[in-house]
């Protein structure tokens, strides 16, 4: 059975022949800036146009599922689509890039760096800065009624691990962009 590494470098592998640019984001991102945690899916923000669809299902036969009509039809929505990896199983989540003023300067920063949460061997891409991983995860923690212990130990191994690095002023202004202010005050408290 092949592993989820392989199934996201064959991913990678055609975002990068496509040039579609991309960020890593969820608990792979939160994994990469704090403490590792195996999780069954990748979230991914792809600027994937819906000119481009049919070419990158296309190349993604036959190695995933990747239904084009679904496709086209989640990013008419403005909503994420679902890739699975037929000989791992894993699951990769394709959001598109939200057009507001903080997601435009979130995918700016993106920065490339080594994944080691998907296999033995780290696999270089570009992921969500640590600061960019805690506004999303605070807002991931509000939606989900600020009750996920599993979204609330990222933060806080982000934190243990990143902290010393983190833009604080950065964080405040977006928090309160993203109306987390409050609960990005109560991680820093703890």
């Amino acid at each position: 059975m092949a592993t989820p590494a392989e199934g996201f470098e064959r991913l990678l592998a055609i975002l990068d022949q496509m040039e579609i640019p991309y960020y890593v984001g969820g608990s792979v991102a939160s994994s990469a800036h704090g403490i590792p945690r195996t999780t069954m899916d990748l979230d991914l923000v792809a600027d994937l146009s819906s000119e481009q669809i049919d070419e990158f299902s296309s190349l993604l036969q036959p190695d995933f599922y990747a239904d084009a009509t679904m496709m086209r039809e989640a990013l008419a929505r403005g909503r994420s689509f679902n890739l699975i990896h037929y000989t791992s199983a894993y699951k990769f989540d394709v959001f598109p890039p939200r057009r507001d003023e903080y997601s435009r300067c979130e995918f700016a920063r993106r920065k490339f760096t080594a994944v080691r949460s998907l296999g033995p061997n780290p696999i270089e891409c570009a992921v969500a800065t640590a600061e960019d991983t805690i506004l999303r995860k605070l807002e991931w923690y509000r939606a989900g009624g600020e009750t996920s212990e599993r979204q609330w130990n990222d933060l806080r191994g982000v934190l243990k691990v990143s902290g010393a690095q983190l833009d604080r002023s950065y964080l405040h202004e977006w928090a309160r962009y993203l109306k987390v202010d409050d609960l990005l005050d109560r991680l820093l408290a703890e």
